[in-house]
């Protein structure tokens, strides 16, 4: 178990939490004051009321909620979204409507999960050429339909 130091930003906002012993991820809930609406084909970015420190090497992916993506056709834009070991800003999330009727978001709305990941840095060497592969340069697509 890894500690992860949270700070509410608002008194009454709720702390993720893992809902069974085998979920990888916290439900992340929006922080509003007033529902927000997402149109057909669009973005809102939600507030969860919510900052945190992740230790170095570490990062938080934002992750959409199925029963959202399933039910409502609601996802996160950037999926996965990072939340990196040095941002210390409030938590949002990039919620997008793939659907064709509007969405609202209400405070303590399940939103979308964080998964605390592993991160390996690298170190880039440059070469005049990379070693031969099966697939070569072949890409979208290339290894069948």
């Amino acid at each position: 178990m890894v500690k992860v130091l949270v700070k509410r930003l608002n008194s009454k906002v709720k702390l993720p939490e893992y809902k069974t012993s085998g979920s990888s991820g916290m439900d992340l809930m929006a922080s509003v004051d007033i529902p927000i609406k997402i149109a057909p084909n669009t973005l809102e970015l939600i507030p969860t009321g919510l900052s945190i420190a992740i230790p170095e090497d570490l990062e938080i992916q934002i992750r959409p909620r199925s029963g959202l993506a399933a039910k409502s056709n609601i996802g996160v834009l950037n999926t996965p979204g990072t939340i990196d070991s040095d941002y210390r800003g409030e938590l949002k999330i990039i919620l997008f409507n793939h659907g064709n009727k509007d969405f609202i978001v209400n405070n303590n709305d399940r939103v979308a999960q964080m998964v605390l990941m592993p991160i390996l840095k690298m170190e880039l060497e440059e070469v005049d050429q990379l070693p031969e592969s099966i697939r070569g340069s072949g890409g979208f697509g290339s290894t069948g339909k």
